[in-house]
């Protein structure tokens, strides 16, 4: 069922003034992580190459020790290079002003209100 066109500028209204009053949370919904460290990632990379390479040592020696001890190398690689860098969501949201904070309250009142009133006039 589409949304009316009321519905639609309510909808697009509210996305807009989540986008500029919340910035953690669109950073935490959203893909976007922020700048990706290049070096966490090359060092990840050849960690898990070099994992694969043991691992697969371990099998052709016959040797289990060797081949978990590779798994664990390639594994630790590829979580190092998909980690995230430290303080990159922080630093990207800054702290919204006073005035916004207040502004954000009102307008979560007024869409409450237009929400009862639009439950009230369906009964």
């Amino acid at each position: 069922m589409p949304l009316s066109e009321q519905e639609q500028r309510l909808l697009e209204e509210m996305e807009r003034n989540l986008y500029r009053n919340d910035a953690d949370f669109v950073s935490a919904v959203s893909g976007r992580r922020g700048k990706p460290n290049y070096t966490l990632v090359t060092v990840g990379a050849l960690l898990a190459v070099v994992g694969i390479g043991v691992l697969v040592t371990g099998v052709v020696i016959s040797i289990p020790l060797v081949g978990v001890l590779g798994f664990a190398v390639m594994f630790g690689g590829v979580l190092l290079a998909l980690t995230p860098a430290k303080g990159s969501a922080s630093s990207a949201a800054p702290e919204a002003p006073a005035a916004a904070r207040t502004n954000r309250s009102s307008w979560t009142d007024r869409m409450n209100e237009r929400w009862e009133r639009r439950q009230e006039g369906e009964r």
